[in-house]
């Protein structure tokens, strides 16, 4: 093979080589992975606490009901109402705090009431004060509001000097008579014009004692069954409570006939019965009585649908009088209005 030959050949083998070379591989096209759809995550909802709203004022140590500060601290207003059949009904007496039923002449019974917080445009009838009755103006430091009296309430009121507002000694401007009844069962008056005249009597404005205790909301309490109170004092005069459960209070009856307020026929209700057993002893041929007040003895307390029995103590006229249960323990009053039945020996109950 001569030189010629031999270059040829290497033309042609550099050729192929560079053919080869500039085929171009086949481009591999390499999928990538769909990612996986996530699903949105629901977040729980943050449950808020709850706004609890603190009350306005200040406890009454009456009612437990919260009211303006300076009327919390003002003076107890003690009103001694008529409760003879031609006094019926009461005006005002759905506003009282605290209620006290007691016997007085046979058979009838006459009501205290205890204002605080409450202003109402029209109280009464105002009947005559007696001894045992004074004594619960005492008991709260209370300014005492009655039409004249038996001779030794009349004496009470002036040896433990009570500060009062008498009926019979104060002008027409404090006490008028309600012409729609007849005399004495028709004599009224109305919180404004009692504040005033206590002003007018520079009487101390504010009441020292010792209020009572009450629940928390929630507090449940144990006891029997008393959705039905019946209380006999004689045979003519009877006290009823029926418990409304959904309103959890016990609508009165008195005599049969549903108690209402004269003012606006509304139903006079109770949170708490007390019933307070004690005795009692005629002292003159009128049947003026005597209540045992200062001692101690057995009762019930009655709230939101159970009875519970209960141990009254007073040391003193001063002193209040309070209600333990059998473990000695103060009871816890619900926050409303309490009524204070004091029945003696010869009454009856019945609660079911």
């Amino acid at each position: 093979m001569n030189r010629k030959h031999i270059i040829i050949i290497f033309a042609l083998f550099l050729l192929f080589l560079t053919t080869a070379c500039s085929k171009e591989k086949p481009i591999e096209i390499v999928e990538e992975p769909t990612p996986p759809i996530e699903e949105p995550i629901e977040e729980e909802p943050i449950e808020e606490e709850p706004v609890v709203e603190e009350p306005d004022g200040i406890r009454s140590p009456l009612s437990g009901i919260y009211a303006d500060e300076e009327i919390v601290n003002g003076r107890i207003m003690t009103v001694v109402f008529d409760n003879h059949p031609a006094a019926r009904w009461q005006a005002g007496l759905k506003d009282a705090e605290v209620v006290f039923e007691f016997q007085v002449e046979a058979p009838y019974t006459r009501y205290v009431g205890l204002y605080l917080i409450n202003a109402p445009e029209s109280i009464g009838p105002v009947r005559s004060a007696r001894p045992y009755l004074v004594e619960i103006a005492q008991e709260f430091d209370g300014i005492f509001v009655h039409v004249g009296g038996s001779e030794q309430a009349k004496k009470d009121a002036r040896t433990y000097n009570i500060a009062e507002i008498d009926g019979l000694t104060s002008p027409a401007s404090v006490f008028w008579r309600n012409s729609s009844k007849k005399a004495p069962n028709n004599l009224y008056t109305n919180m404004e014009v009692l504040r005033e005249s206590a002003k007018n009597k520079k009487f101390r404005e504010t009441s020292e004692y010792n209020g009572y205790l009450f629940a928390e909301e929630g507090f449940t309490y144990s006891g029997d069954d008393a959705s039905v109170v019946e209380i006999k004092y004689n045979s003519t005069n009877t006290t009823k409570y029926e418990y409304d459960e959904e309103k959890e209070e016990y609508i009165r009856y008195k005599d049969g006939k549903l108690h209402i307020d004269e003012s606006d026929d509304s139903s006079i209700v109770a949170h708490n019965i007390i019933i307070q057993k004690t005795t009692t002893r005629v002292l003159d041929n009128v049947g003026r009585i005597e209540v045992k007040t200062i001692g101690s003895g057995e009762g019930v307390f009655i709230t939101k649908g159970v009875a519970l029995p209960i141990k009254w103590v007073k040391e003193s006229r001063d002193d209040r009088t309070y209600f333990y249960d059998v473990d000695g323990n103060e009871i816890l009053l619900s926050p409303g209005v309490t009524w204070i039945q004091v029945i003696n020996q010869n009454s009856s109950t019945n609660i079911q």
